[in-house]
């Protein structure tokens, strides 16, 4: 956090992707969003040993749940999001307009169901290497105001170039404001997306 909150500041909620940790998000997010910004990076609810069997020298993953269980999975994330945002804003005096939502591969579609869900909760969502929910297009989701950064890469592994070019449309059936680029590499953090990151928050604070 920076050393003091004012009007300009923005809270940045970041959720890491499957199998990966908040601290390593954390490091990852502040490269990115720079030191001008309130950054909570939250760790999945469910943890998992990497490399699929236990032991004592395992490490260990979190993620934010599987399909089999995807309602309460669903639920749980909207819980988490919303509690620890509302805490976060009332500690700090942000107005939810100064709240981005930002995930990378797991978590983008979770978050695209909070916002749709909540339309009012957040000022912006960024969204890195990861995809849009197969019901966005049903009514149950509202009209979304808030701006959207969706950076996809163009050898991701887990959604391919040419799934992720019809994301930006199949977002306007409720967004209004979305912004898409198309980056070279593979299902990694974009770290070349920094300018483009930092100038949709400046944005968010010029509005």
């Amino acid at each position: 956090m920076p050393p003091a909150a004012d009007a300009r500041t923005l809270l940045v909620l970041t959720l890491h992707g499957y199998g990966s940790n908040p601290e390593e998000m954390l490091r990852l997010s502040a490269m990115a969003l720079g030191e001008d910004v309130i950054i909570a990076s939250l760790r999945g609810p469910n943890q998992h040993y990497l490399g699929g069997r236990p032991g004592p020298n395992r490490d260990t993953g979190y993620n934010w749940g599987t399909v089999a269980h995807s309602e309460q999975n669903i639920a749980l994330h909207h819980e988490i999001v919303g509690t620890i945002s509302g805490e976060l804003r009332e500690r700090f005096g942000i107005p939810a307009r100064r709240m981005v939502l930002m995930g990378f591969s797991q978590p983008v579609g979770l978050n695209y169901r909070f916002i749709g869900t909540h339309p009012g909760a957040a000022g912006g969502v960024i969204a890195l290497c990861g995809g849009v929910p197969k019901d966005w297009e049903e009514d149950k989701y509202g009209a979304v105001d808030a701006p959207i950064l969706h950076i996809a890469r163009s050898q991701d592994e887990f959604f391919p170039e040419a799934v992720a070019r019809g994301f930006p449309d199949r977002l306007r059936a409720h967004a209004s404001n979305v912004e898409f680029h198309m980056l070279p590499g593979e299902h990694r953090f974009p770290s070349k997306a920094t300018p483009t990151i930092r100038g949709f928050l400046e944005k968010i604070r010029k509005s």
